[in-house]
């Protein structure tokens, strides 16, 4: 898994991240057995290696995990994707 080069025109909000085929088709499989079963069941030696790759590339395009506010910085990031309760 690459991660490919942000561009200047890319909006703060959006990191880029680039699969290769066979990993988005592992990746979709455990995310799609995730969502049925809301339990997160390694199946195959790939999936742990998609997972591990994907750290890495959000790793090499995040600042955030490294400042001393990553806490706050991480509670605002859920806040934001979390649904609405209605």
């Amino acid at each position: 898994m690459s991660t490919p080069t942000p561009s200047t025109t890319s909006p703060d909000d959006h990191v880029p991240l680039l699969l290769s085929k066979a990993e988005a088709l592992v990746l979709f499989e455990l995310v799609s057995r995730y969502t049925q079963n809301n339990k997160l069941d390694i199946q195959d030696q790939a999936e742990q290696r998609v997972l591990w790759n994907l750290c890495c590339s959000l790793e090499s395009v995040l600042a955030e995990p490294f400042r001393s506010d990553y806490d706050a910085i991480l509670n605002a990031a859920r806040d934001k994707v979390r649904d609405e309760e209605s």
